[in-house]
């Protein structure tokens, strides 16, 4: 069989029929001296010769090229392998950075050597600036510029000096020799090209594809040399695509896989090498994949494959939240959905094409961008989302994902009152600026129809401009148009919008700034109006509250809350709605909000059975107030437990219940990962301290940069009561029946006499200040005599506690005659990670000896303060000053939901 194009003419643009192989193309091996522009196809030259013709006596000159392709048939005794498929196979990626030089292939064959997947294909890139060295030659050539040919003698210099370094024996001489005959073919067509003064897109695909062959062929000899079977494939024989008028190309999946399966049976291996970046046509013209065609071509094997994993090697530890070389804390992003990686990448982050993630995403095999030069980083995955989700599906990632601009972009606004309702306007406006050829990257349009503005590259802006004024110029004379501007801008891209509970679905804004547009779902739509509005400050903030347990501590508030009510709506536009108070037995909803000068009564009119579930699904379900907050006033543990699903589905906390993060420490470390996590609020200042600033203290410090090294303070205002008042010759048993007549202590005393209150206190401090401990790692000096431990009741524990007065009396004696005092402190001790519960003494100037009634006393020690504590002192204990602990946590939530600071 021949074949024999041939073109004759002046200023001669090469057909890319002469690269057209046989429909049914086989290897066709040619000697040297058959080498020519021919050997454009992908398999083996075959034979072609170029003849330059010359007319004395004329102007122009003719160029003529002629090839003839001989069909050899090729014998193989073997039976056909079938190619597996699944996840035995692994795709690996290196692009030219990491083949860069000799010494960057041994790097990448070693990685493939080690990777222990029974199956491994490896797509390679051009060696570093190779591609950039093609491109050059085809411009030099067209150019008629000479130089083409020491370029071209730079790129053989540059692969042989790479082969030499890496290849020896028969390795070295079949490479060398390839190399050799591929020059010689390069300079025969690239002569072509010279005299045509033109290259066609097929030329140009077939020779900047060569960088691709040379690599991968290297990479094979090299891994090869450790022992394993290894084959090295042109892709041009497998992968089949279909170019589209984008100056993209579409693969051909099904021909694709019935040539890689075909390939495959001649050609079994466990490694294969594969070149990226090119490609052939269904007619059997090389081409390329265009941009980022090294990674496509690995999407596509890998899906071709099943495979199980695609790996992206590069020189970053992955993707970025955001560009480092503009933002200094951008930091890696473990994961990233399918959709997500195409945001990023649309605007302009360094991520995967769009076009590259399409083959991938049909399987679900993820791919991991990695850094060659950085093997421990575990670099990023993108995939299917759900991979950071907790167990009822919620999200448990950041809502903003990342960040990534567009620079040089130009906004073009139409605008004018005859666009409003006029069919075919838009379309107008974006046929002409097809016809210009500019690429639209963003468009908006407000619901009003009054305006229309869409991006465009900066360099392409006038052109549209004068496109769009010269069509719409009857319009614009006749005021229906009022005018087209231009700005210019950058594009920055949120991924995630920040969301306050409620989902948007889109958004638009008219570039006169006039106008924003968001979609919700419509059960949504009364909360995010009321939302947007308090927001912006033009309504009252308001909050729907759901009190539970209304004792002593949380009828305070409701009582403060009743008082402070008209305030806060009238001063500074706060509008707190209490829709629920429940206690253990009975509960009281009003979906208008309670009214607080009347709560004790109409709890017990009208209160119904109580029921947590149905209380939190009720407060938090009104669609007509936007936030939600519980409050919870009670020391129940099992309250605590509920803090996790409540801060899940968007409600706020506020509580004075030590039982959640005093608990135990694993529910307390996936609670506060919860609260950073997410955009609702956990706050617990009463918790330590009652209204004294004790937590928002210790964090001001840890925020700012300053280091924890102990903290020492009197927690208690029962047992601060009890050793400012065991003085002189009195009891300690006398001390405790003062107290517990005055109401400073629990019903039962020894509720205070056990430490454990002061020990969940340190706990709480201790886990702030970083440190992981377990309320059973404190020892606690408890005051309660062994002996009374087992009382029946608190009134038995009373009258036999005179009979232990004894052992205090000697420890304070003790203490007097050295001039000290008794206090009973807890101490968290940053420095060795540890805390304790116990009696102390100290001199009677030292500040905790200056203590009167039951006021609280807190040192803090650290870096900034440590010749001198910082220290917070005042009232710790009693029902009005926690109350308004809680009440100032709500008043914070409210600023932090838009009230005005």
């Amino acid at each position: 069989m021949a074949f024999s194009p041939s073109i004759s003419h002046s200023s001669s643009i090469l057909s890319p029929n002469a690269l057209a192989r046989d429909a049914k193309p086989r290897k066709i091996s040619p000697t040297p001296s058959q080498c020519s522009a021919a050997s454009c196809l992908p398999h083996c030259p075959p034979v072609c010769r170029v003849g330059f013709v010359s007319h004395r006596g004329r102007r122009e000159s003719s160029v003529r090229i002629s090839a003839s392709i001989t069909d050899t048939p090729v014998e193989k005794s073997m039976e056909k392998v079938n190619l597996p498929k699944g996840d035995m196979w692994s795709v690996h990626k290196f692009g030219g950075t990491c083949v860069g030089t000799s010494e960057r292939i041994k790097n990448v064959a070693e990685i493939i050597v080690n990777d222990d997947s029974e199956r491994k294909l490896v797509v390679v890139s051009a060696m570093s600036k190779v591609t950039d060295m093609m491109y050059n030659l085809i411009y030099k050539a067209q150019s008629r510029d000479d130089s083409y040919v020491s370029a071209l003698d730079d790129v053989l210099e540059k692969h042989r000096l790479a082969a030499l370094d890496l290849l020896d024996g028969n390795d070295l001489a079949s490479f060398l020799s390839r190399l050799h005959h591929d020059i010689n073919n390069l300079k025969a067509m690239l002569r072509a090209i010279y005299i045509a003064g033109h290259a066609t897109e097929s030329f140009t695909d077939f020779v900047v594809g060569h960088g691709e062959l040379w690599s991968a062929q290297m990479l094979a000899s090299v891994v090869r040399k450790s022992g394993l079977n290894c084959q090295w494939m042109d892709t041009r024989d497998v992968l089949i695509v279909n170019p589209t008028s984008s100056n993209q190309v579409d693969p051909d999946f099904l021909e694709s896989e019935r040539r890689l399966e075909k390939w495959f049976s001649q050609n079994p291996s466990r490694i294969i090498i594969a070149t990226g970046f090119i490609a052939s046509t269904p007619q059997n013209i090389p081409t390329t994949l265009k941009r980022d065609g090294s990674d496509f071509s690995a999407a596509i094997m890998g899906a071709l494959l099943r495979a199980r994993q695609v790996t992206i090697w590069t020189d970053v530890d992955g993707v970025y939240s955001a560009d480092p070389r503009k933002v200094g804390e951008a930091v890696i992003l473990r994961t990233l959905s399918y959709q997500e990686a195409w945001e990023m990448s649309y605007f302009g982050a360094n991520v995967l094409h769009p076009r590259t993630i399409i083959p991938v995403m049909r399987y679900d095999i993820p791919i991991v961008i990695r850094n060659i030069f950085n093997l421990s980083a575990p670099g990023t995955m993108i995939c299917q989302p759900g991979v950071a989700e907790d167990e009822d599906g919620q999200k448990l990632d950041s809502p903003v994902k990342g960040f990534a601009t567009i620079d040089n972009l130009a906004l073009v606004n139409v605008e004018g009152t005859g666009m409003a309702g006029v069919p075919g306007t838009a379309s107008a406006i974006f046929g002409t600026v097809k016809d210009v050829g500019a690429n639209v990257i963003m468009i908006s349009q407000a619901s009003s129809e009054h305006s229309v503005c869409f991006a465009v590259p900066e360099k392409e802006v006038n052109a549209v401009a004068e496109a769009l004024q010269s069509r719409f110029r009857q319009a614009l004379d006749a005021g229906r148009l009022s005018k087209v501007t231009l700005s210019s801008l950058i594009l920055i891209s949120f991924l995630i919008i920040m969301q306050a509970n409620i989902n948007v679905r889109a958004i638009a804004q008219g570039c006169s700034e006039y106008n924003i547009t968001v979609v919700v779902k419509r059960e949504d739509c009364i909360r995010a109006l009321r939302a947007v509005h308090s927001r912006f400050y033009l309504s009252r903030t308001t909050i729907a509250m759901g009190i539970i347990g209304p004792g002593l501590i949380g009828a305070t508030l409701l009582d403060q809350l009743r008082d402070q009510a008209a305030v806060l709506k009238e001063e500074f536009n706060i509008d707190l709605r209490v829709m629920g108070i429940t206690g253990s037995r009975r509960m009281l909803l009003n979906d208008a909000g309670i009214d607080l000068s009347r709560w004790r009564e109409l709890l017990k009119e009208k209160g119904e059975v109580a029921n947590l579930e149905k209380f939190t699904q009720y407060v938090h379900g009104n669609h007509f107030i936007p936030n939600t907050v519980l409050v919870d006033c009670t020391a129940d543990s099992n309250i605590a437990s509920c803090y996790h699903d409540w801060l899940r589905k968007g409600i706020h906390v506020i509580t004075p219940n030590k039982k959640a993060n005093s608990g135990p420490l694993d529910q307390y470390l996936k609670l506060r990962a919860l609260q950073r996590k997410s955009y609702t609020h956990y706050f617990y200042e009463a918790t330590v301290g009652a209204g004294l600033p004790i937590i928002s203290t210790l964090r001001g410090l840890l925020e700012t940069g300053d280091k924890i090294l102990k903290i020492e303070g009197i927690f208690s205002g029962t047992l601060s009561y009890l050793f400012n008042n065991f003085t002189g010759t009195r009891n300690f048993s006398e001390v405790v029946a003062e107290a517990k007549q005055a109401g400073y202590t629990e019903p039962d005393p020894r509720d205070d006499l056990s430490g454990t209150d002061v020990a969940r206190k340190v706990i709480i401090l201790a886990r702030e200040s970083g440190l992981k401990l377990e309320l059973s790692d404190l020892p606690v000096r408890s005051l309660v005599p062994e002996p009374l431990r087992a009382c029946a009741s608190a009134d038995e524990f009373m009258q036999k506690l005179p009979q232990f007065d004894k052992d205090l009396a000697k420890e304070r004696q003790e203490a007097e005659e050295a001039g000290e005092v008794l206090r009973y402190v807890g101490v968290v001790d940053a420095v060795n990670g540890r805390g304790n519960v116990e009696l102390r003494r100290y001199s009677k100037n030292h500040p905790f000896a200056q203590l009167s009634g039951s006021d609280n006393i807190i040192a803090f020690t650290t870096t900034r303060y440590k010749a001198q504590p910082l220290i917070v002192r005042g009232p710790g204990a009693g029902a009005q000053v926690t109350a308004g602990g809680i009440f100032s946590d709500i008043l914070r939530l409210a600023s932090y939901l838009g009230a005005p600071s």
